[in-house]
C-alpha cells in the first residue's frame, strides 16, 4: 500500500495565511490572521509535511504577484512538494504558478467554468500537475452537489460524476472539500468521500472537517483517500505534522516518518 500523505493547507489573503469557518466568510471579515505563509511552510517543511497546498482565498489580478512571491519565496526554502491554487484562469496562468516554483496547480471554479482547461492543462504540463478541487455540499440523504466560488454559487452537478469527468479530461489528483464540515474540526464527510475515492484512478484528498487525530484516520481508512489536508489544528499548535503521521503509523496507516 502506498504511504498516505499528510497535507498542511495555508489559505492566503493579501500575502497572509488566514483562516475562517466554513466557505464564503472572507466578506464577512471573518478571517483570523495566521502568519506568513512561507515562515508557516517551513515550519511544516521542518515537521515533515509530504506537500503543502497555497490556496489564494481572494485571488484577482492585483494579487496575483503578491502570491507569485510568496511561491518563489516557499519554493526556494522548502523541499517538499508545492500546490498553488486560487484565481488560475487559463494555461498560461499556470505556467506563472509552475515557473515560480510550484509543483501542481489545482482549479475549481474555473474548471467547472471551462472544462477543456483541464485538458489543455494536462496535456501542457503532465496530468500529475493538474489538481481539480471540488467543494462539495450534501443537499438531499444521498446526494451531494458541487458548488463553485468557494462554495457560494450552486452548479447543479454531482459531485460523484463531475470527479469522474474531470479524471476522464485529465486531472492527476482530487481534492474534495466538504463545505458542510469545514473548518467545523467535526470530522470529515466519509461517505462522500469514500464514493469519488472509488469512482476515480487517481489520488483523492479529504479536506474539511480535521479536528482529532482519528478524524484524520477515519477518512483514511472508512473514507479511503489518499492524504489528508487540514488548516486549523496545525495553525493553531494543536498538533505538529510528526504528532499525526506517528498515530496514523500506530493504527497501522503507512505514512513516510
Amino acid at each position: 500500500m502506498l504511504a498516505k500523505r499528510v497535507i498542511p493547507c495555508l489559505d492566503v489573503h493579501d500575502g497572509k495565511v488566514t483562516r475562517g469557518v466554513q466557505f464564503g466568510k472572507a466578506e464577512a471579515g471573518e478571517l483570523r490572521n495566521v502568519g506568513d505563509p512561507v515562515e508557516l511552510a517551513l515550519r511544516y517543511n521542518e515537521q515533515g509535511a509530504d506537500e503543502m497546498v497555497f490556496f489564494d482565498i481572494t485571488a484577482t489580478s492585483q494579487q496575483r504577484g503578491t502570491m507569485i512571491e510568496v511561491i518563489e519565496r516557499a519554493a526556494d526554502q522548502c523541499f517538499m512538494p508545492l500546490t498553488v491554487g486560487g484565481g488560475i484562469q487559463s494555461v498560461n496562468d499556470m505556467y506563472t504558478m509552475l515557473r515560480a516554483g510550484a509543483d501542481k496547480i489545482s482549479i475549481n471554479s474555473s474548471a467547472l467554468a471551462h472544462p477543456e482547461l483541464i485538458r489543455q492543462g494536462a496535456e501542457k504540463f503532465g496530468s500529475q500537475c493538474i489538481v481539480v478541487s471540488i467543494d462539495a455540499r450534501r443537499v438531499a440523504s444521498d446526494q451531494w452537489e458541487v458548488f463553485s466560488h468557494g462554495g457560494r454559487k450552486s452548479t447543479g452537478l454531482d459531485a460523484v460524476e463531475w470527479a469522474r469527468r474531470a479524471v476522464s479530461l485529465g486531472a492527476g489528483e482530487i481534492v474534495l472539500n466538504s463545505i458542510d464540515a469545514d473548518g467545523t474540526k467535526a470530522g470529515f464527510d466519509l461517505v462522500i468521500t469514500r464514493r469519488i475515492s472509488e469512482s476515480v484512478g487517481v489520488p483523492v484528498v479529504a479536506s474539511g472537517g480535521a479536528g482529532k487525530l482519528e478524524h484524520l484516520a477515519e477518512v483514511l481508512l472508512e473514507g479511503r483517500a489518499d492524504a489528508v489536508l487540514a488548516a486549523s489544528i496545525f495553525h493553531f499548535g494543536e498538533y505538529t505534522v510528526g504528532e499525526v503521521k506517528q498515530f496514523l503509523a500506530k493504527q497501522n496507516i503507512p505514512v513516510r516518518l
